[in-house]
């Protein structure tokens, strides 16, 4: 897809209670960036049955959707992210997945018994992405549900391959700012003559209890931004309201 929706979900009950800090937002946002694209949500949650599951629900009700998910792929029994996944985007129980199996017995032996083994227990269909620290892997489904460990030296590898190999480069876009000296309520009524297809940011200030907007159209045709532009800087120029082309937020 070269539009998608993208999603980042962070599970670790360790990150919202402090314990550790979270190393995948910024890491995710910067390599989307190189193909033009931004997260459409970014999540962290508990590691909870019910609360994984509505997510990945949530995700799946898209059909714009790419996840990235980190975390819960492991051995141990707080590790539900493959199960839950299953259950959600296949309807289905966990397979061994062969090639995968066969990864953790060559790397472990007879010590891939009892527990090791088990991470080869995949939603059926399941590609692998490949880990370059251990060769344990993370898995992909559909070409657009990616799921990789919690530890990122792990799951960044893992990310850029499933960047590289999966996602085209977003259409590129437009983005034009301006910052004004007034309300953003003096700037409405332009702002809901918009089509719904531009994208609108408008940031307000107060700066020496004077109002303040930093103001961004930002689209796909250069053309069009530029006339709904102009139409904010003819505005403010028959208003005499102060305004730079920069954005001073």
């Amino acid at each position: 897809m070269h539009s998608p929706h993208v999603y980042a979900v962070i599970i670790g009950t360790e990150i919202l209670n402090g314990r550790r800090q979270d190393a995948h937002f910024e890491f995710l946002k910067n390599a989307l960036a190189r193909l033009g694209h931004t997260l459409f949500a970014s999540l962290v949650i508990k590691d909870d049955p019910k609360l994984i599951a509505n997510t990945f629900t949530m995700v799946k009700n898209d059909p714009d959707a790419v996840l990235f998910s980190f975390g819960g792929i492991g051995s141990t029994p707080d590790d539900l992210t493959r199960s839950i996944a299953s259950e959600v985007f296949k309807n289905s129980p966990l397979e061994r997945h062969k090639g995968f199996e066969s990864d953790i017995l060559a790397r472990f032996g007879e010590a891939a018994y009892p527990h090791r083994v088990h991470m080869a227990d995949l939603p059926p269909h399941s590609t692998l992405l490949p880990n370059p620290v251990n060769n344990m892997s993370g898995f992909a489904l559909e070409n657009r549900y990616f799921f990789t460990p919690g530890f990122p030296n792990m799951a960044h590898p893992m990310i850029e391959y499933a960047i590289t190999h999966y996602l085209l480069p977003a259409p590129k876009r437009t983005t034009l700012t301006l910052t004004a000296s007034c309300s953003e309520n003096t700037l409405i009524e332009l702002m809901q003559a918009l089509p719904s297809h531009i994208e609108l940011s408008s940031l307000p200030q107060l700066i020496e209890n004077k109002p303040r907007v930093v103001l961004s159209l930002s689209g796909e045709n250069p053309q069009e931004i530029a006339h709904y532009f102009k139409s904010f800087t003819d505005f403010l120029t028959v208003k005499a309201i102060d305004y730079t082309l920069s954005d001073t937020f």
